[in-house]
């Protein structure tokens, strides 16, 4: 099977050549087709199984023909990074039909994107708060939309955009095709598959498991000495890019702190920073200036750096899912990679999950001359540190008070 099996369009063929796609992927073969005739659809699939495309391509097709200039087409994605790149896609895909797209998301000025709608764009990527925005200030109008398409939504959900999307849901007022596309399908997104999709086809390819390039090892640790573990292992190891993932902003922010003292090519992504510092940071990992990015779950999806030797979970990832797109980040095309997570006590049932997905044990590391057993600072503060107590006679009512 190949493209030309779709019958799309030469101009949305010339896009297809131009990105040197050849074989549809699994989700691809299953979703084009109905996406074509007009159907709703729940497409279930991971990142990285070529979704984007998926839905993207008949989304042309069908807009290539009809009036131009006016927002006939919506993707919805959770972050910045990920509508960034699924507007890349559409615009190599797009290149030769005349139809335009664009990006919005928060953490830049409004005006620049107003005056990129009202140059007429047909299809926009956006995140949910600041779509919310451009529709309430009525510069962003929603009234010929045709397509919409929620990408990503349990991680949506996770984000707790789900109150966002029922406002944006409400602003549609005309009968449009809706494509939901999810990893997981928990209770909350079939309720709301059910309240928004018609008559939907459900797309399932077999849940992706992480590339047999990979290997993966677990290094017991307590929390306050995985900074110091983290420097040991980077000492030690020859690597190209790591990428290291942390639980919180707020921790990536001080990972890296810590690191750029000791004197790495470090920088951060996370939420507190503007979306000019976020381009920088990528930007500097793609081209090798910057060796280590420490970030949190914001750059497993959204990011594409074949030179990735290393991703190291700083913190063990809530879910198998997020397990599978953090690792995903490494061991790409046929390369090898390195999948490194620090445990603590507490995390023996993420363990144990993680292990029934890989279905095999892990193996667990101790680093050669590294002290384990070292205290955390707050614990020797309170034994060097501790003050004394003394006891005094309170004069007034004849009792003993104990003084620090």
């Amino acid at each position: 099977m190949n493209f030309e099996t779709f019958n799309f369009h030469p101009s949305i063929m010339a896009g297809v050549r131009a990105l040197g796609y050849t074989t549809p992927t699994p989700i691809q073969a299953q979703a084009i087709p109905p996406i074509l005739q007009g159907r709703d659809i729940i497409g279930l699939a991971q990142t990285g199984t070529g979704k984007t495309a998926a839905f993207v391509l008949p989304i042309l097709e069908s807009l290539r023909s009809g009036p131009r200039g006016r927002v006939r087409a919506l993707v919805i994605s959770p972050t910045r990074e990920l509508a960034e790149q699924t507007c890349e896609v559409i615009n190599g895909l797009a290149s030769r039909t005349g139809l335009q797209s664009a990006a919005i998301y928060g953490g830049v000025n409004m005006d620049q994107q107003t005056r990129n709608l009202r140059s007429g764009i047909e299809i926009i990527v956006a995140c949910p708060g600041r779509l919310l925005d451009h529709l309430w200030k009525g510069t962003m109008s929603l009234s010929d939309l045709e397509i919409l398409v929620i990408d990503e939504a349990d991680r949506m959900f996770d984000m707790g955009f789900l109150p966002d999307i029922r406002n944006i849901l409400s602003c549609i007022m005309n009968r449009r095709q809706t494509l939901l596309f999810s990893a997981t399908m928990p209770e909350n997104i079939r309720r709301l598959a059910r309240e928004i999709l018609h008559d939907p086809v459900t797309v399932q390819v077999n849940r992706q498991l992480p590339a047999k390039t990979v290997s993966h090892v677990l290094y017991p640790v307590q929390q306050h000495l995985k900074t110091a573990l983290l420097k040991e292992i980077l000492n030690g190891t020859q690597t190209d890019s790591v990428l290291v993932f942390t639980r919180t902003k707020h921790r990536a922010e001080r990972v890296a702190q810590q690191l750029v003292r000791a004197g790495y090519r470090v920088t951060s992504l996370q939420g507190n920073l503007s979306q000019n510092q976020r381009e920088a940071a990528l930007t500097g990992f793609r081209n090798g200036s910057i060796k280590i990015l420490v970030a949190t779950d914001i750059a497993a999806r959204g990011i594409d750096v074949l030179s990735i030797s290393h991703v190291i979970n700083y913190d063990i990832p809530e879910s198998t899912d997020d397990y599978i797109h953090r690792i995903g980040r490494t061991g790409r095309v046929e390369k090898n990679g390195d999948a490194l997570t620090f445990v603590t006590s507490a995390d023996a049932p993420k363990i144990r999950a993680l292990e029934r997905l890989l279905n095999a044990p892990l193996g667990r590391m101790r680093l050669k001359g590294f002290d384990y057993t070292k205290p955390a600072p707050d614990q020797e503060l309170r034994h060097s540190q501790r003050p004394r107590r003394r006891v005094v006679k309170n004069q007034g009512i004849g009792k003993q008070m104990a003084i620090r």
